[in-house]
């Protein structure tokens, strides 16, 4: 499955646009992270938890959007985005979204 965040794949022509793929998850914060990324706040820096937390649910909306686009019987999805929304106080969701295409 090829995966591009342009709206073409080199040499390759798009034959059927067959709809938008997506994936999402919601992550929760940790109370203990919270704690530690409070002291990090007064002191500056990155906080690595929450840099993982966010790696890692990009990564599983990533896979989500790609199961969705095999679904369809794609070839690729194009015009790929990421999006983040906060869904509650402490937990945010991660879209992945795209075009679905068959190529030639």
């Amino acid at each position: 499955m090829i995966i591009s965040t342009t709206d073409y794949i080199p040499n390759k022509e798009i034959t059927e646009v067959l709809g938008i793929a997506r994936g999402s998850t919601v992550r929760a914060r940790n109370i203990g992270r919270d704690i530690f990324a409070g002291l990090k706040n007064i002191v500056g820096g990155e906080i690595d938890e929450y840099t993982k937390l966010q790696a890692q649910a990009r990564e599983q909306a990533m896979q989500r959007m790609e199961v969705d686009a095999k679904r369809l019987g794609a070839d690729a999805v194009v015009n790929v985005r990421l999006t983040t929304a906060m869904v509650m106080q402490g937990a945010a969701e991660i879209l992945a979204y795209g075009t679905a295409v068959k190529l030639k």
